[in-house]
């Protein structure tokens, strides 16, 4: 972790699941600091108590408020952009509050790191912006394509941004597990539709991918890591064997399938081993990735033709290990 030694990393939303994993992470290397961007003043009390490492700074504000962000980035390298609204449900029941943090929020730490000289951004997205159906999925798509085009807005500035777009993650908040957690102990599951699929990921993992697009990222790449599937009644049968599952059809905005790279992204798509990268069609672009080669014709990474798979054995271990 070589590129991050000696450097200022604020990650915005840092109070969330995957800010809090990343802020234990990078305090294992040679940081300068880590600044905690949030609004919520009561999840910043919690964490300073649980984390009391000198190097980390905490700072109470909105992604929606451009003065606040312009601010909070005096000094900084490296700023990961986690905060979003991503409750399904939440967005399409609240649109306007969805298009404000995910949307105009984008835009916000896109100018305010422009403005500041951050060297990197790289921002946080999610499966269900690949072929939206849902307004978090458009409102984070939208964001997806401001932080691409954001490289050639920035001008001669020596910005650059990128992408890291996974599926699910294992227990994160709001997540899935826990519901189930909660709905064993009454003996019932209740799953939308058997046939649905999703793509999963730890948060280690997570972490983990976002690291190393850092290191790789040299501006305008999508980075999608290479992940397993897994059958939601089967997810539901490793937490709760016992249990009756009751299907109550698909909710508003919910696909039974989730896709990380349409057929028409894959044309302009490489593979590495371990990971694809969506390349941007900007004519400005080049990129120093070496080593990747492209897609053939009609491919498509969707969660239910996935190579990898989880099966229930293996998603109770992971359940258990989360707990």
């Amino acid at each position: 972790m070589e590129h991050l030694q000696g450097k200022t990393i604020l990650v915005t939303g840092g109070t969330g699941s995957f800010g809090k994993k990343f802020v234990k992470t990078v305090l294992q290397y040679d940081i300068e600091k880590v600044i905690v961007f949030s609004r919520d003043e009561l999840k910043q009390f919690e964490m300073r108590r649980e984390y009391t490492d000198s190097r980390i700074r905490f700072f109470i504000g909105d992604v929606r408020d451009k003065d606040r962000l312009w601010r909070a980035f005096d000094g900084v390298d490296i700023v990961v952009h986690a905060a979003a609204m991503k409750h399904v449900e939440a967005c399409e029941y609240n649109p306007f509050e969805a298009v404000k943090t995910n949307i105009y929020g984008a835009q916000n730490v896109i100018e305010a790191a422009i403005d500041r000289g951050v060297e990197k951004v790289i921002a946080l997205s999610t499966d269900k912006a690949a072929a939206p159906i849902n307004l978090y999925g458009a409102t984070k798509l939208a964001a997806d394509k401001l932080f691409v085009a954001a490289n050639s807005y920035a001008g001669k500035k020596a910005t650059k941004f990128s992408v890291v777009r996974y599926g699910n993650v294992i227990g994160s908040r709001g997540s899935v597990v826990p519901l189930f957690l909660q709905m064993k102990e009454k003996g019932e599951i209740l799953i939308t539709d058997v046939r649905m699929t999703r793509f999963w990921i730890t948060l280690d993992k997570g972490v983990q991918f976002v690291l190393q697009s850092l290191k790789h990222m040299t501006g305008g790449e999508i980075f999608v890591p290479k992940i397993p599937s897994m059958k939601i009644v089967d997810l539901a049968k490793a937490i709760a064997p016992e249990a009756n599952i009751r299907i109550i059809g698909i909710r508003p905005g919910e696909k039974l399938h989730e896709l990380m790279i349409t057929q028409d992204d894959a044309r302009h798509t490489v593979e590495f081993d371990d990971y694809y990268v969506i390349m941007p069609e900007f004519p400005w672009w080049g990129s120093t990735l070496k080593g990747g080669k492209p897609l053939p014709d009609s491919f498509e990474y969707s969660s239910d033709t996935n190579t990898q798979w989880l099966g229930i054995e293996e998603l109770r271990q992971l359940v258990e290990q989360m707990n």
